[in-house]
Parts: structure tokens; C-alpha cells; sequence
């Protein structure tokens, strides 16, 4: 994959993890969400024009995104049973920040849905995306939830 591409996906990620997020604190649709983003966040620039070269609005993958979001939405069951799975005894899924379960729901869901990307550089971008959220413990603690999820839904 190329440079570009790489940074669109890891844009996507990103995007992914702010609609899902969004979905869960506003009670948002899907779909909605979506057309929110196609519509308002991807090729605009800072105040809302057309985004200029280089301006990272405007370097998503959209249709990566769409597919990550959809996804996790769709088999939410199975990916919040794969994260529960692997926390600690007694901790539930709603104790944890809704950005670190927006960041887990998408890193498993890749995980479990896409052999096709690399399981070290799913666990690195989310891992990434949560030090861009979070300056204490929550991003080796993803890189922790990720990997014992790895293990279970990519056997190697």
C-alpha cells in the first residue's frame, strides 16, 4: 500500500472512531453518521471550503470508512464479546471512556474482519489513534485489549 493510501486509511480510522463515538453519546443512526461525514467532514477545509492540498480533512479513505463504521455497527455483538472476553475480571465494557471502546470496537472489528490488513499495523494505528486521544495509560492498554483479541480471532 502506498504512502497515500496508508495515511487515507489511517484518516479513516480516525473519522471512524469520532462516529462512532458520536453515535453512542447522541443516539445517532448509522447511516446518518455517514451521510454527516460524506457530507460536512471529508473535503472541507478548516472553516467548511473546499479542503486545499495537504489539508488532512480531505485525505480519508471514505468508503474505507463507511465500511469500518457499518461494521462495527453490524457485528457489535460479536466484537463487544471478543473485547469483554479480554478485560479484566470483573471490569464491563461501559466502565471504560466511550473513546477507548470506539477505539476497540474498530481495532477488533479490523481484526476479525479484515485478514487482509496486517495484524501489527491494526494494533500500531489504533494504538496511535489513542495516544492522539489519551496522554496516560489508555493507549498501551489498548495495545494490550488488541493483541490478547488478536490471538483469539487470528489464530497463528
Amino acid at each position: 500500500m502506498s504512502g497515500s493510501a496508508h495515511n487515507m486509511r489511517s484518516v479513516a480510522r480516525l473519522a471512524a472512531i469520532q462516529a462512532l463515538y458520536q453515535m453512542e453519546v447522541s443516539g445517532a443512526g448509522v447511516e446518518a453518521v455517514i451521510r454527516e461525514f460524506a457530507d460536512h467532514r471529508f473535503d472541507r477545509g478548516m472553516e467548511g471550503d473546499e479542503a486545499t492540498e495537504g489539508d488532512t480533512l480531505a485525505s480519508a479513505d471514505e468508503a474505507f470508512f463507511a465500511e469500518l463504521v457499518r461494521g462495527v455497527v453490524g457485528a457489535q455483538r460479536e466484537i463487544d464479546s471478543a473485547v469483554v472476553k479480554r478485560l479484566a475480571a470483573g471490569w464491563r465494557l461501559e466502565r471504560l471512556d466511550a473513546t477507548v471502546r470506539a477505539i476497540l470496537r474498530a481495532g477488533a472489528f479490523e481484526l476479525a474482519h479484515r485478514a487482509d490488513v496486517p495484524t501489527e499495523v491494526v494494533i500500531d494505528e489504533y494504538v496511535e489513534l489513542a495516544k492522539s486521544f489519551f496522554e496516560g495509560p489508555e493507549p498501551g492498554f489498548v495495545n494490550g485489549a488488541l493483541d490478547a483479541v488478536a490471538q483469539d480471532v487470528r489464530p497463528r
